[in-house]
């Protein structure tokens, strides 16, 4: 019986990581995207003395232990010509992606400044790596979704897409410009729904919840939302996903916000 397939970008590590071996668990081959191709060659922006743990050959390895062929593959996001290509490379290495998971995400400067410090080159970067590399990867793989009749898109969306921060930046809060990719990237998916449910394609947007990721750890972020948030699991965003592409149930949650941190609680996937 052939396995069923999936791309999940930005996999190096964090929530990527934790989709893919969650979907490998599930049955799936999965194709992996990240800059990063190996586990201690990637440095943190602004501190070359500080390493962000892992590497694409690290969350391959973990794939196969689940039981999934990896197909680890070089993408930046602010490329777009290495997005198509990653795109191009998933479909021709799996044969078809019958999931995409969006998840990448640009961590350059801008992310986290304040509306007066955000020019319009960071703003575009943000931009680029947030919403039109994710819009990239869709309309490569979109077509073969829709001529196999079939097909799960599943965009990493935030809480900054939908909720205000109660602090600035630096307490908790974030920065503008960064919400402003997120919110947009979660119109995705009702649309797809409204213009290709009838051809078999579903999406989701996930809200992961506060995870503290590697990266976070690594440049101290994450003890910036420890007093306002209840930090979540990679873990069981991976579990929400992967409930999300294999029960029939998930099929009430088309179009939707799924907020992964609840629905893997409430519904015991861990």
């Amino acid at each position: 019986m052939t396995r069923p397939t999936a791309f999940v970008t930005g996999a190096s590590r964090g929530l990527g990581k934790g989709c893919a071996i969650a979907l490998a668990g599930a049955g799936f081959d999965v194709a992996i995207s990240a800059r990063t191709m190996v586990d201690g060659e990637r440095r943190l922006e602004g501190d070359d003395s500080i390493v962000v743990p892992g590497g694409l050959d690290t969350t391959a390895a973990a794939i196969e232990a689940a039981g999934g062929r990896a197909v680890p593959i070089y993408m930046d996001l602010l490329d777009r010509s290495s997005v198509v290509a990653a795109a191009a490379t998933a479909l021709e290495e799996l044969g078809s992606v019958d999931v995409l998971v969006n998840n990448a995400v640009y961590q350059g400067p801008g992310a986290m400044v304040e509306f007066l410090d955000l020019d319009d080159e960071m703003l575009g970067n943000l931009f680029e790596g947030n919403l039109f590399a994710q819009l990239g990867v869709l309309r490569e793989v979109l077509p073969s979704m829709i001529a196999n009749g079939r097909g799960t898109v599943v965009n990493m969306i935030s809480a900054t897409a939908h909720a205000t921060p109660k602090n600035r930046i630096g307490k908790g809060g974030w920065g503008m410009g960064y919400a402003m990719t997120k919110a947009a990237l979660e119109r995705v998916a009702p649309l797809l729904e409204v213009e290709h449910r009838d051809d078999g394609v579903r999406a989701f947007s996930i809200d992961p919840g506060h995870v503290p990721t590697e990266r976070q750890i690594a440049s101290g972020r994450a003890k910036q939302y420890e007093n306002n948030f209840t930090a979540g699991t990679a873990e069981a965003v991976g579990a929400a996903v992967a409930w999300i592409c294999t029960a029939p149930e998930a099929e009430d949650f088309r179009g939707r916000i799924v907020h992964a941190q609840e629905l893997a609680r409430d519904r015991g996937l861990l």
